[in-house]
């Protein structure tokens, strides 16, 4: 029961914390947010992906134990191909999903970077 409870949890938080790491930049409301989450997101590839391989997600980790223990065998080598086989149905090609991963999360990092400066520099000017 508690595993069920896990496995729905981790598709809920997961799903939610990747969309929003997509599309947090545009709220001004949650570019501060959104750049924690995208940092903790490079941290997590990129620093702990040197022990555990590139791209690393502990929370990736996490929710394949949990599978692991209900029984299932579905690993994907990223969560987005899991969440898109999963959801839609499609088994797109894995190396193409890490690459078009990749480029929206860079693009969504610099463009979180950016907003977040810019509004630092307006306020600064401001008082």
């Amino acid at each position: 029961m508690w595993y069920r409870f896990l496995n729905i949890f981790f598709f809920v938080f997961h799903t939610v914390f990747t969309v929003f790491n997509i599309v947090g930049w545009i709220l001004p409301k949650t570019r501060k947010l959104h750049l924690i989450t995208m940092s903790l997101t490079a941290f997590s590839w990129f620093v702990l992906g040197i022990w555990y391989g590139w791209g690393y997600c502990f929370c990736t980790d996490w929710h394949w134990d949990v599978r692991e223990k209900l029984g299932y065998d579905d690993r994907s080598r990223s969560y987005i191909h899991f969440l898109i086989l999963k959801l839609t149905g499609a088994n797109l090609n894995q190396q193409l999903v890490e690459k078009v991963t990749l480029i929206i999360f860079l693009m969504s990092f610099a463009l979180s970077i950016w907003f977040n400066l810019r509004n630092h520099y307006q306020r600064k000017r401001q008082s």
